[in-house]
């Protein structure tokens, strides 16, 4: 019987999801690929999978198809992980606000700090971070339940977590070659299992 994670991936038409599944493939996993328009919920409770990734993509998640749905379908149950629109996607899930970012971000690079906790264990702190987004979590609109993770010099949100679900964002991309530690990170979310936090 195979250990090795099983990784759903749902694609939001996004020229980066082929490097995100590479990576996940270099760390271990096996990786099914659903795009956002191809699947529902009942659909995915069919298939067998030990984690949950919603990729980058183009638009809000209000246009990232089934996104929302199966981040609330599956929190809690399998571990969560959102990139880039993914991420805003659990924002949005759980009841916060993305808005327009002050400045867009497109193959910059940015230092950020974090709590070096979940996805950020073991990693430098700061790290150097790839950023490809126009949209960003408002500080003010997040539910008691996620957490701020990560963020700039400049007090940009850029990674969220679940205060009890193991339901993790991060707004760069780890799989980018300007992200050196996002292996690190990957591996951090490949290695975590079940859909609850332990006290």
């Amino acid at each position: 019987m195979s250990t090795r994670p099983k990784l759903l991936l749902i694609d939001n038409y996004d020229s980066f999801t082929y490097n995100l599944v590479q990576a996940f493939l270099i760390g271990g996993a096996e990786v099914e690929v659903r795009r956002n328009d191809a699947l529902t919920v009942d659909d995915a409770r069919r298939l067998e999978f030990t984690h949950l990734c919603i990729s980058p993509g183009p638009g809000t998640p209000y246009d990232a198809g089934v996104s929302m749905a199966m981040i609330s379908a599956f929190a809690g149950h399998v571990p969560v992980f959102g990139v880039c629109l993914g991420h805003q996607s659990i924002v949005e899930a759980f009841g916060g606000k993305v808005v327009r970012a002050g400045r867009l971000m497109h193959g910059k690079t940015s230092p950020i700090t974090h709590d070096g906790q979940g996805l950020f264990a073991g990693l430098p702190n700061p790290c150097q971070i790839g950023r490809y987004h126009s949209l960003i979590a408002q500080p003010d609109s997040l539910p008691p339940e996620l957490l701020v993770t990560a963020q700039t010099a400049e007090g940009e949100i850029m990674g969220v977590r679940h205060r009890d679900l193991l339901v993790e964002g991060v707004q760069f991309h780890p799989e980018s070659v300007l992200t050196p530690d996002g292996p690190a990170l990957m591996t951090n979310f490949l290695q975590q299992r079940g859909g609850r936090r332990h006290a």
